[in-house]
């Protein structure tokens, strides 16, 4: 009976502990919004109450210590950056890096498809101009027609194909 007395105990104990990792704030409408996510960024941080990691409310931005009345009248300090964007927190940092990573991943593989398109388009090419060189030699070619049947090439279907070779490659080879 005692060991539940003290596992109930310890229970209760740890409970506030999962309390703390809670944020604290006033909306809009000035109601206390209590959650364990980061308010919106619309909020400003004056409104946040409590977050994480500190108890109570979070530091106002710093005020210059060195200003008195006699020197009122000089220009403050512009707050910093740093002081008007809320903490980030271990959870914030991880999603950032895994994002990153994620965009780098994306642009890693969008590299890859650059790459093979570029790289058929070459092979493409190497093939039009040994097929221009083929035309250009004079050399008899024989193609396949409708009926399956293979015939020789005549001068007006050569110059026509030779024609398609070369606009092949103006198209694709000059880029």
């Amino acid at each position: 009976m005692k060991k539940h007395h003290t596992l109930l105990l310890a229970l209760v104990c740890a409970l506030p502990s999962l309390a703390w990792a809670q944020w604290q704030w006033v909306d809009k409408d000035g109601r206390k919004v209590f959650s364990d996510r980061a308010p919106p960024h619309d909020v400003p941080e004056k409104n946040i109450l409590k977050q994480p990691g500190y108890h109570g409310k979070p530091p106002s931005s710093p005020t210059p210590a060195a200003e008195t009345p006699a020197n009122a009248n000089a220009p403050t300090a512009a707050p910093t950056a740093a002081a008007s964007t809320p903490r980030a927190t271990a959870k914030d940092k991880e999603l950032e890096e895994r994002k990153a990573r994620a965009e780098a991943a994306e642009a890693a593989k969008q590299k890859a498809e650059e790459d093979k398109i570029a790289k058929q388009r070459a092979d493409n090419c190497t093939r039009a101009r040994n097929a221009q060189a083929t035309f250009e030699s004079g050399t008899p070619i024989r193609q396949t027609n409708a009926q399956g049947e293979r015939v020789f090439l005549d001068d007006a279907a050569r110059a026509a194909e030779l024609r398609r070779i070369q606009d092949i490659i103006n198209a694709d080879c000059k880029r």
